[in-house]
């Protein structure tokens, strides 16, 4: 499998772009990105392009990839509804359209998030512009979209955020994260459950486009066997 993934930088990214490295049936992960990973590998290739919005004079290097790990995205804190709408859903879809077009037998996984409106019409600005980009992509004459909800994800494996709260949050939280995953099974999942069972749809796709956390964990390799039933 030959896979594009977007956001390698960020925290979800950083676990995909381990488990994609680590995985023996993917022969190259192609990292597309705003700044150099500074990480070298066989399988690993890297485009970094300071404008990801127009991704035309690359096209001829996305052609022949089997999933595309779309992974990009920003807090909606202190951000408007035209910008966070510009990164959320404008950038997505740019590369989207593109990659539906080059590669229409491609599997498309999106990172979305736990609480998205699937109307587009609430109230809550983050969530109606990812269902918003959600509907989007389901539209596209991909082979496969996806959308993963994930809710509190516990960065695992040296994954780091870069925002500074948030690493103080995984910080305090991390003793304690077999018990909240105890008391929230439904709420919080770790780097590499979430990976892996991208990586599982990608390869298989899903009985459903819209994956919540109880459908991801179920789906993940790491899954127990009672779990995988379910699924």
């Amino acid at each position: 499998m030959k896979a594009i993934l977007f956001g390698a930088s960020g925290m979800v990214g950083q676990g995909v772009l381990r488990e994609c490295l680590l995985d023996p049936d993917i022969t190259t992960i192609l990292a597309i990105g705003r700044t150099p990973l500074g990480q070298q590998h066989e399988k690993l290739r890297e485009i970094v392009r300071a404008d990801l919005f127009d991704v035309a004079p690359i096209e001829d290097q996305l052609r022949g990839y089997d999933s595309c790990f779309f992974c990009l995205g920003v807090s909606s804190a202190a951000m408007t509804e035209a910008d966070y709408r510009r990164v959320t859903y404008d950038l997505t879809l740019a590369a989207a359209q593109t990659l539906a077009r080059l590669n229409p037998d491609m599997a498309f996984l999106y990172i979305s998030g736990l609480g998205t409106d699937s109307t587009g019409r609430g109230r809550t600005m983050w969530a109606r512009v990812k269902g918003q980009t959600e509907n989007a992509l389901l539209r596209l004459p991909f082979k496969g979209a996806y959308m993963f909800r994930p809710g509190y994800i516990q960065p695992l494996h040296g994954v780091k955020s870069k925002t500074n709260w948030y690493r103080l949050l995984y910080a305090i939280v991390s003793p304690i994260y077999p018990l909240v995953q105890t008391l929230f099974p439904n709420y919080v999942i770790t780097t590499e459950q979430l990976a892996r069972a991208m990586i599982l749809v990608a390869r298989h796709g899903a009985p459903k486009p819209v994956l919540e956390i109880e459908d991801i964990r179920r789906c993940s390799p790491l899954a127990s066997r009672a779990e995988r039933r379910a699924w």
